[in-house]
């Protein structure tokens, strides 16, 4: 009867935090949409209203005539989507490698693994710039894809090195002794458990490469190859002047693929984490 009451009470209180904790979350998007829906003289006015006064689609149509958004979204996908299939391929069995065996390079990974988080972005773009003038990279996403790989490499192999450490190594034992090859247990076994840090280590390295300004400011000088970042800073005007209507619309379509994103890899990790409690 105590339990009973006591849910009573805190059950609600429960989901006023959920709900409090998504309306925290949605708001700097709802913040955005209203602004991209805003005429700039309306952004302007000394006492702005939260809602818009008249809907300005106009807004979305010139972000996009001004500065080809498509074309820099386009440019974004493919570095982000190459530097996520990239990262995965490498950090998968390097982070396996490090969790199941022992020796004494583990260490030494480790250790390098957290130096390379130290050093800040303005410490390595010249020498970075350098080498890449030298391969004949500048100015092209084949060098911005690498760029961006070797930058979020060790963070996604230290996240998955945890991932792996975390499954159990009896289950495999137990499978091994069951008669199954070591490619059918990290394929039946391994890879569905492993599946929350894949998404999470994909979500990573995409959304921070979609997201990442410096490096692509320094090493992308064609206007032709722009990545979507880039492209957003030309709302701003040399004298800080802002457009604020239709860089709030170019940001909020910017949006659009990293969330789309998050939905499919999202079904993904639903999938698999059922995968492999079955099959655990």
């Amino acid at each position: 009867m105590i339990a009973s009451r006591s849910s009573r009470i805190t059950r609600p209180l429960h989901y006023l935090a959920l709900i409090g904790y998504l309306i925290f979350l949605a708001f700097p998007l709802v913040f955005l949409a209203m602004f991209s829906l805003k005429s700039q003289r309306e952004v302007a006015s000394p006492d702005p209203s939260f809602l818009p006064r008249g809907f300005e689609w106009s807004n979305f149509g010139a972000a996009i005539e001004k500065t080809r958004l498509f074309r820099s979204a386009r440019n974004s996908l493919v570095v982000a989507a190459a530097t996520t299939g990239i990262v995965i391929l490498i950090s998968l069995p390097a982070a396996y490698a490090l969790a199941r065996f022992r020796t004494r390079l583990r260490g030494l990974a480790t250790g390098w693994i957290l130096l390379s988080q130290i050093f800040p972005y303005i410490l390595i773009v010249i020498p970075l710039f350098l080498v890449l003038r030298d391969l004949k990279m500048v100015d092209t996403l084949q060098g911005l894809i690498l760029v961006y790989t070797v930058w979020a490499l060790p963070f996604s192999l230290w996240m998955l090195q945890g991932y792996v450490a975390a499954i159990p190594r009896e289950l495999e034992d137990a499978a091994s002794i069951d008669g199954a090859s070591r490619v059918r247990v990290l394929r039946s076994i391994v890879l569905p458990l492993l599946a929350p840090g894949l998404v999470a280590t994909s979500l990573f390295a995409f959304i921070g490469s979609w997201n990442e300004f410096f490096f692509a400011l320094v090493l992308i000088q064609d206007e032709a190859k722009r990545t979507l970042p880039l492209t957003l800073s030309l709302f701003i005007g040399s004298e800080g002047r802002t457009n604020l209507g239709q860089l709030a619309a170019a940001s909020l379509l910017s949006t659009v693929p990293s969330l789309a994103f998050f939905v499919l890899i999202q079904r993904r990790l639903t999938s698999g984490l059922l995968s492999g409690a079955v099959k655990g």
